[in-house]
């Protein structure tokens, strides 16, 4: 049988509420990171300036990591309605994030292992042409983490539920988007903590520049290099332990969806047995339950009693009739 005929009742569609804008804000990012990137590069070597340079080659690994957070989101929309994903393209937003946090530490490693040369052979720093290109460099990375904020502004979206009863009938019914948990897109976070690791290294090394041309301090360049790759390892360590857990399906301690299905569910004696919930996408779950109940209902009870909770977009329900 071909994945073409298979019955399709409704949209599997769990993109986050703004999927598109956060694209759209990506792919400019990109762009006005790669200009700055091409300028320093082409100025550093015209000029003579390593600083410069360096930091364009810099640019370049958070340019190539964004253009993975653009990417997944392109491949995201246009497979949204490929049906050999079987629960849809929004998780992909999470392996995108993985991916780039990956990536991210290592840039933190590098940066470390950099700062850790420094110590061992100082190099003579120009320090007035240092400061310029880190002042620039900032100007850019705060424009670009102001594009990829993430504001959690919802719009009331549609989504659908979609009930399964004991004997393999479907129900399809629509909420509003919910506006709690599970809302954050990854991929727009991985991107937009890329921008603000470049701008936490232009803020300490513009820090340590200002220090060591007044007071003589060579050792307070490659220090503030320890420093920030500390901190960004710790950014990327978080991103890592929350995407990943996206992609194995782990419910964090704070959510309290498994609780709020089995209090809505369980009553009338009716018992809750099995219970599988996961994360579909930014601002989506999906969830199987497999009740044990007194007296079998149809699909349309079950469906009322879960109706209220809206970051429910996929749902299965599977009902026992209890041993006598």
């Amino acid at each position: 049988m071909s994945m073409q005929s298979f019955p399709a009742p409704h949209d599997h569609v769990f993109l986050g509420n703004d999927h598109d804008r956060n694209e759209r804000r990506t792919w400019l990012v990109i762009g006005l990171t790669a200009t700055m990137m091409v300028a320093e590069i082409v100025a550093g070597t015209a000029y003579g300036s390593m600083a410069l340079v360096a930091d364009g080659w810099h640019m370049s690994t958070h340019a190539g990591a964004m253009l993975i957070a653009a990417l997944s989101y392109m491949f995201a929309r246009k497979n949204a309605h490929n049906r050999r994903f079987s629960f849809g393209t929004g998780k992909l937003g999470d392996l995108a994030g993985f991916a780039s946090a990956i990536v991210l530490a290592l840039i933190a490693l590098l940066i470390g292992y950099e700062s850790f040369l420094r110590f061992q052979n100082p190099v003579a720093i120009n320090f007035q042409q240092a400061i310029v290109v880190a002042v620039i460099g900032l100007v850019v990375n705060l424009v670009c983490a102001w594009l990829l904020r993430d504001d959690h502004s919802h719009h009331g979206h549609s989504h659908g539920h979609h009930h399964h009863d004991h004997h393999g009938h479907d129900h399809h019914g629509d909420a509003e988007e919910s506006k709690v948990g599970g809302t954050r897109d990854l991929n727009l976070r991985a991107a937009y903590l890329h921008v603000l690791a470049d701008a936490l290294t232009s803020v300490l090394a513009i820090a340590a520049l200002l220090l060591g041309s007044i007071y003589g301090w060579l050792w307070l360049d490659p220090t503030m290099g320890v420093v920030g790759g500390l901190v960004i390892a710790r950014w990327s360590w978080g991103l890592i332990k929350e995407a990943g857990g996206n992609l194995l399906d782990y419910i964090p301690a704070g959510e309290d969806l498994p609780e709020e299905i089995c209090e809505a569910i369980e009553v009338g004696g009716d018992k809750v047995i099995d219970l599988h919930i996961w994360r579909l996408g930014p601002g989506h779950f999906g969830a199987i339950v497999t009740l044990e109940v007194g007296n079998v209902q149809s699909p349309e009870v079950y469906h009322a009693k879960l109706a209220h909770i809206h970051d429910l977009s996929h749902l299965t329900v599977e009902a026992h009739a209890r041993a006598a």
